[in-house]
C-alpha cells in the first residue's frame, strides 16, 4: 500500500482527471474511518479513560494513550514524532499549534507547526494541568509504540470497526482524506502532515511560513463553525490592486495557485484596509456559480473560470446541487432551478468549467 505521502503527491499532480472520490486512491481504497466514525472512536476513548476514574494509576495510564490518540487526530502526525514531543514546550494551547520536531540532546532539528482547534487545545490544556500527567509528560510521553497500537486496535474493535482501522497510521490516514473532504487545498494537506513539497505552485511557495500558518488555521477552524451561508470560499493573498475611478479590481492567489478576481468599491476597500500582501477570504453564493461542460476555456465576460471534475450531484425537487473538485482539491458547489434545468446531460466524474463574474465575490478579512 502507498503511503499517505505518495497518495497526496499523486493527487496534487493527477486529481483534476478524477472525481475526488479517486483523488486519494490508496487511502480511500483501502477504508477510512470517516469523521462521524472517528468522533465515535474518540468517545469511545474518552469514555475509557472516565470509567478508570477510581484507579489513579489506571487513569494516568489511559490519560497517556487518549493524549496520544487527540494529537494523531488532529495533526495526522506519525505515531513517533507524537512519542517524541516534549508536551509542555512543544504544545502551545494559547496558540493553538503544535511544534513537531527530532530533539537532538539540548537543541532542536528540522521542525513544523501544526494548528489545531481551539475546542481540542483546551483538551490537552486540562490534561496538562493535571498534576500528575503533568509530571510524566514534562520530558517526552515515554510510551511503548506497541502498546498503543494494542490500545488503539481495541478502541476500534469496541466501536465496531476492524481493528487495523484504528491503528495510528491509519489514523493518520484518515485525518488526511477528512481534511481533502474538508477543501484544505492538496498542498496544505501535505504540508501539515510534514511531507517535503519540491512540486508546489509557485504562487503557494510565495506564501510566508506565517501566512501559510493563518491559511491551515483558517481551514481547521472552519471545521468546527461556519459563520456564512456562502458555500464557497478561497482563501488567499491579494497580489494586485487595479484602481478604477470609482471601484477597484482586486487579484486574489489562493494556496493552490488560482487567481480569484473582485471588485468592490474605493470605500469598501479602505474600510478592509486592503493592500498588496494581505491575506483575505473571498466568498462566493452557489447560485452565481455557471456550470460549462468543454474542454477549452470558454470565451465569455465571467473573469473567474475554473476547471474541475463534477464529484457529486443532488437533484432536488425544486433545487440540484453540483460540487464540482478543482485541481488543488477545493470544492465549490454551485446550485440551480432543477425544472428545465440546462445542466440536465451533466453527470458525475464530467469534466466542466465553473463561471463567475468578479462583482459575485465578497471580500472578508480576518
Amino acid at each position: 500500500m502507498w503511503g499517505v505521502r505518495k497518495t497526496i503527491e499523486k493527487a496534487l499532480n493527477h486529481s483534476i482527471m478524477k472525481p475526488h472520490d479517486q483523488i486519494v486512491p490508496e487511502i480511500e481504497g483501502s477504508q477510512t474511518l470517516d469523521s462521524l466514525q472517528l468522533n465515535q472512536l474518540e468517545q469511545s476513548f474518552l469514555q475509557w479513560v472516565e470509567k478508570a476514574a477510581s484507579r489513579k494509576d489506571i487513569r494516568l495510564s489511559r490519560q497517556r494513550i487518549y493524549f496520544v490518540f487527540l494529537l494523531i487526530r488532529y495533526t495526522g502526525a506519525k505515531l513517533n514524532e507524537v512519542l517524541t514531543l516534549k508536551p509542555l514546550e512543544d504544545i502551545d494551547t494559547d496558540r493553538h499549534c503544535i511544534t513537531f520536531c527530532v530533539h537532538e540532546h539540548e537543541g532542536k532539528g528540522n521542525s513544523r507547526q501544526v494548528q489545531i482547534p481551539e475546542a481540542v487545545s483546551q483538551i490537552l490544556r486540562s490534561l496538562l494541568d493535571e498534576p500528575q500527567f503533568k509530571e510524566i509528560a514534562g520530558k517526552m510521553l515515554n510510551v511503548d509504540p506497541g502498546f498503543v497500537r494494542r490500545k488503539f486496535y481495541e478502541r476500534s474493535t469496541s466501536c465496531g470497526f476492524p481493528s487495523r482501522l484504528g491503528g495510528p497510521e491509519m489514523i493518520r490516514k484518515a485525518r488526511a482524506v477528512e481534511l481533502l473532504r474538508n477543501k484544505m487545498p492538496l498542498p496544505a494537506v501535505q504540508r501539515l502532515l510534514g511531507h517535503s513539497t519540491p512540486n508546489l505552485t509557485s504562487a503557494y511557495a510565495a506564501f510566508s511560513e506565517e501566512e501559510l500558518r493563518r491559511a491551515t488555521k483558517f481551514h481547521i477552524d472552519r471545521e468546527f463553525s461556519r459563520k456564512t451561508s456562502a458555500c464557497n470560499s478561497f482563501f488567499g493573498k491579494i497580489k494586485a490592486i487595479h484602481m478604477g475611478d470609482i471601484q477597484a479590481r482586486i487579484e486574489l492567489t489562493t494556496l493552490g495557485g488560482e487567481v480569484v478576481q473582485a471588485i468592490i468599491t474605493h470605500g469598501s476597500m479602505e474600510r478592509l484596509g486592503l493592500d498588496v500582501g494581505k491575506l483575505v477570504t473571498a466568498e462566493i453564493k452557489a447560485p452565481w456559480i455557471i456550470l460549462m461542460k468543454q474542454e477549452d476555456e470558454p470565451q465569455c465576460s465571467a473573469e473567474n473560470r475554473f476547471i474541475g471534475v463534477i464529484e457529486r450531484i443532488a437533484r432536488g425537487k425544486i433545487n440540484s446541487e453540483y460540487s464540482i473538485r478543482l485541481s488543488d482539491g477545493t470544492e465549490i458547489c454551485s446550485i440551480t432551478g432543477t425544472h428545465g434545468n440546462r445542466y440536465s446531460s451533466l453527470r458525475e466524474g464530467d469534466r466542466v468549467w465553473a463561471l463567475f463574474n468578479c462583482y459575485a465575490v465578497v471580500l472578508h478579512v480576518e
